[in-house]
């Protein structure tokens, strides 16, 4: 049995301060009084908070603290401490228990350097936020007891409705409820340590059980709809290419994190000789890395995109095909404002960040007909919806758009228009982020918008 020593961790008692202080990537050091002491949770800064974390910062007068794994990464106005787990599961760990050990092996490991940021630094923070999917956020009470935390519940896992059971080509298997059931061990045990729930989407929301519902508040994270609007000028320049691209041109885009089947990678690719036949001007540009994020990796030694690629074969003008791999916020921003068809497909799962931002950008949006896309696209009203498994009918509207684009003019602003009323950050949820702080904490530290 392993003992609990700071593993990884940089202890106060054998470490000298200056080594301690170069985990800081900003240093710690209030020059002033400050309005609020936030500390921020998250392994994989600034995941949902990009947003929030940036209006803040430009606010000033607060004390910002992250806490992360991530290294390497400077916010101005923001003081980062890294932590690591204090203990990973093995490659043999029993499965049922095997996110239970990671998530205590990472939220002893964000405690223990929580507790030597309280005992080195002296700071007390007035209000926790965090991601609970990790762990970060199960001890944080016994360091600060009195500190309210607000806490991010991402995702629930059952058998159906979701990722699982949702491909008839990759049934469950009989022990797959088993696991589903142990995986949230994690929510189970967070809801307890959070004195207010934060979920981003009512799907999502619905995917908890009811007992949670009182306990949550349904708010996304925010679009900066002032910052994505659409640019009739925008161009983009590929190195095949004798000349930018511009909205003049034919141009398809496909969008994810990776390309997997979990955003329907395979389906887009099966669309792509009916699209290229009936639109032989058209130019797909796909954005997005070769690994996996979510279920199961490809067999293929080159990725889904290699196996895909392999099957399809000649039947694709390749030359029309860009792959632009994982590419700079502002350049896929130039890439959407330039698109005359934006395919987002998902399984049912957590709703992309990059559907929204291309529906406040006035693409024209195909989309797969799920129910966690239903939430943000109404079909024929500010997007078009598909069956996800059927690759001819995604190719048969995504042609119907390019041939008539007169008749799907009034998607694009009426998306705009949806997600300015629902999801934009500075109307819609920062007043909402910032009413559930508010209300956790003294009126004297309450925030003004």
């Amino acid at each position: 049995m392993s003992q609990l020593r700071p593993t990884g961790l940089l202890a106060p008692r054998s470490i000298p301060r200056q080594a301690w202080s170069q985990e800081f990537s900003v240093p710690y050091c209030p020059e002033s009084p400050v309005v609020m002491k936030f500390l921020f949770v998250h392994q994989n800064m600034p995941g949902q908070y990009r947003e929030l974390l940036s209006w803040l910062v430009q606010q000033g007068g607060h004390e910002i603290v992250f806490l992360t794994q991530r290294k390497g990464l400077r916010i101005d106005g923001v003081t980062t401490v890294t932590y690591q787990p204090h203990h990973q599961p093995g490659k043999e760990a029993y499965g049922l228990s095997k996110d239970w050990e990671a998530a205590a092996g990472a939220g002893l490991g964000a405690a223990l350097a929580a507790r030597q940021l309280q005992r080195d630094q002296g700071f007390k923070p007035d209000i926790i936020i965090g991601h609970t999917g990790w762990g970060e956020l199960l001890f944080m009470k016994e360091i600060w007891p009195d500190v309210p935390v607000i806490g991010f519940f991402e995702y629930f896992y059952r058998t159906s409705g979701g990722l699982v059971g949702f491909d008839p080509d990759a049934p469950p298997n009989d022990q797959a409820g088993f696991f589903a059931q142990a995986r949230n061990s994690v929510p189970y045990a967070s809801i307890e340590v959070v004195d207010q729930g934060h979920t981003p989407t009512y799907w999502q929301r619905d995917r908890f059980p009811t007992s949670f519902h009182d306990r949550m508040y349904t708010c996304h994270d925010g679009i900066r709809c002032d910052r994505l609007q659409a640019d009739p000028a925008a161009s983009v320049g590929l190195g095949r290419l004798s000349r930018p691209l511009t909205r003049d041109d034919e141009v398809v885009t496909y969008v994810a994190r990776n390309m997997e089947r979990a955003r329907g990678f395979h389906i887009m690719m099966r669309a792509l000789p009916q699209i290229q036949a009936k639109r032989p001007k058209a130019r797909v540009l796909m954005i997005g890395g070769n690994e996996t994020s979510y279920g199961s990796e490809s067999s293929h030694p080159k990725g889904l995109r290699g196996k895909m690629e392999a099957e399809l074969g000649d039947q694709v003008d390749w030359s029309r095909v860009h792959f632009l791999g994982k590419v700079p916020y502002d350049d896929l921003c130039r890439i959407i404002r330039i698109s005359r068809c934006h395919i987002y497909l998902t399984m049912p799962f957590v709703l992309s960040w990059s559907l929204l931002e291309a529906m406040s950008m006035q693409a024209t949006v195909v989309a797969a007909n799920v129910a966690p896309v239903r939430e943000a696209v109404r079909h024929g009203a500010t997007g078009m919806l598909v069956d996800f498994f059927d690759p001819t009918a995604l190719a048969d509207q995504v042609t119907d758009v390019l041939d008539n684009p007169g008749a799907y003019a009034h998607l694009g602003p009426a998306a705009r228009a949806h997600v300015l009323e629902n999801y934009d950050f500075l109307s819609r949820c920062l007043p909402e982020h910032i009413a559930q702080i508010n209300a956790l904490v003294p009126a004297a530290k309450r925030i003004t918008i």
